[in-house]
C-alpha cells in the first residue's frame, strides 16, 4: 500500500522551502542571491530548519526507493532515475539556475549586461559554487544531483545484499538503537563534504531509510515514541538557537577555528538532525496518513514546485527590493508572488510532452 504520510511529509516540507529560502535573503550570518538587512527572527527560522530539512528529503527518498524497486527491476529503476532526476537537473541547470545568478549579479554589482551575456558568465566563471556573485552553481538543484549519484551507488549495494545469503532482521531494533544510528551518520558526514553538503551523510541516510524505515514494525515503533523523540528534538533545537543567540556571528568563527569545537558541534548537529527526522516520521505516520484531492494535487506538484520555487523567489525579490523597503511588505510579496508563479509554471509545463520530459513530470 502507498504510504500517504510520506507523500504528505514531502510536499509539506517542500512548501516550507518558500519561507526558508525567502528568509535566507535576511540571514544574519550568510550571503544569498538577493540580500536584505539581516533579521535575527527570520535567521532563527533558518537555524531551526537548516540542520535537518534537506536530510529529511533524503530519508523520504530512501524509503520511496524501497517501494520503487519492489515494482521495478534494476534497468527500469535506472531509467526512472535518469528521467526523473538527471534530465530535470540538466534542464534546470540550463534554464532555471542562470536566472538566479543573473539577478544576483545585477543586485550585488549593478551589472547592466543582458541575460544572454550573463549566461556566458554563468558557464565560464567558477568560484565557490554558491552563484551569489553570478558564477556557476548547481543552485538548489544540488539535491537532485546528489540523489541521482546516491541512487547509482546504492543500487548495486542493494542488489548485492538481496542476492547474498545474508538476512538481517531489522524489525526488532529498539528505539534506542535507532536513535544511536546518528553516530553512523556523524562518521559518514566527513566524506565528500562539498560546501557543507556531505555526500557521505546523505548516502548513509538514504541507505538506512531504505533498509530500516521500509519495515512497518520499525515505523510503528517510531510512531509509538513520537512524543519522546519530538521532545528531544525540540530541546536540542532550543539549545542550538540559544548558542547562536548568545555568541552571535562569533559562533561560526569559534567552531571553525577550533577542531575540538568543530567535532563536538558536528556531533550535536547530526544528533539534532536525526531526532528531528525520527520525530517527523513518527508524527507523519500518526497524523498524515490520509489522502484527498488537495494532497493528491500537491503530491504530484511537489517535485516541479521544488524545481521552480527558488528561481521565482530570487526574481520576485529582485523587483520587490526596487520599489519597497518595508520588510513586512517585501516578505509578503516574495512569499505569495513566488508561490503563485511557481504553481503557474507547474500548470504550464505539465501540459506538453516536451516540458514534462524536461522537468521530470509523470504523464
Amino acid at each position: 500500500m502507498r504510504k500517504h504520510f510520506l507523500d504528505n511529509l514531502r510536499w509539506i516540507f517542500i512548501l516550507l522551502l518558500f519561507p526558508f529560502h525567502t528568509f535566507r535573503i535576511y540571514d544574519v550570518f550568510e550571503n544569498f542571491y538577493i540580500k536584505g538587512s539581516g533579521n535575527i527572527i527570520l535567521t532563527n527560522f533558518i537555524i531551526f530548519f537548516g540542520p535537518w530539512i534537506m536530510a529529511l528529503f533524503f530519508v523520504i527518498a530512501g524509503i520511496s526507493a524501497f517501494y520503487s524497486l519492489k515494482k521495478r527491476n534494476s534497468k527500469e529503476f535506472l531509467k526512472e532515475r535518469l528521467l526523473r532526476l538527471f534530465i530535470p537537473f540538466i534542464s534546470g541547470l540550463i534554464i532555471l539556475i542562470p536566472i538566479q545568478t543573473f539577478f544576483a549579479e545585477k543586485f550585488h554589482f549593478s551589472v547592466t549586461e543582458n541575460y544572454f551575456s550573463q549566461l556566458i558568465t554563468f558557464f565560464t566563471k567558477f568560484g565557490d559554487l554558491t552563484g551569489y556573485t553570478g558564477g556557476f552553481t548547481p543552485g538548489h538543484l544540488w539535491f537532485i544531483l546528489y540523489l541521482f549519484i546516491i541512487s547509482l551507488i546504492a543500487l548495486p549495494l542493494i542488489k548485492l545484499y538481496e542476492n547474498s545469503s545474508i538476512n538481517l532482521n531489522f524489525d526488532k531494533i529498539s528505539i534506542i538503537k535507532i536513535i544511536s544510528l546518528f553516530i553512523v551518520f556523524w562518521i559518514m558526514s566527513g566524506i565528500l563534504d562539498i560546501g557543507g553538503k556531505s555526500l557521505g551523510l546523505f548516502f548513509s541516510l538514504f541507505i538506512v531509510a531504505y533498509f530500516i524505515f521500509s519495515s512497518d514494525k520499525i515505523l510503528e515503533n517510531i510512531e509509538k515514541y513520537r512524543w519522546h523523540l519530538s521532545t528531544i528534538f525540540l530541546a536540542c533545537s532550543i539549545i542550538n538557537l540559544m548558542m547562536y543567540s548568545y555568541w552571535g556571528s562569533g559562533i561560526l568563527h569559534m567552531i571553525y577555528s577550533d577542531w575540538t569545537l568543530k567535532i563536538l558541534f558536528s556531533f550535536f548537529i547530526v544528533f539534532l538532525s536525526w531526532t528531528a527526522i525520527l520525530s517527523f516520521v513518527g508524527m507523519g505516520k500518526k497524523y498524515l496518513s490520509f489522502h484527498n484531492k488537495w494532497t493528491e494535487y500537491f503530491t504530484k506538484a511537489s517535485y516541479p514546485i521544488y524545481l521552480f520555487h527558488q528561481t521565482w523567489i530570487v526574481a520576485v525579490a529582485y523587483y520587490t527590493f526596487l520599489f519597497t523597503s518595508s520588510l513586512i511588505l517585501q516578505i509578503i510579496i516574495i512569499l505569495f508572488g513566488s508561490f503563485i508563479l511557481t504553481i503557474i509554471s507547474y500548470e504550464l509545463v505539465k501540459r506538453t510532452k516536451l516540458t514534462r520530459f524536461l522537468f521530470g513530470i509523470k504523464a
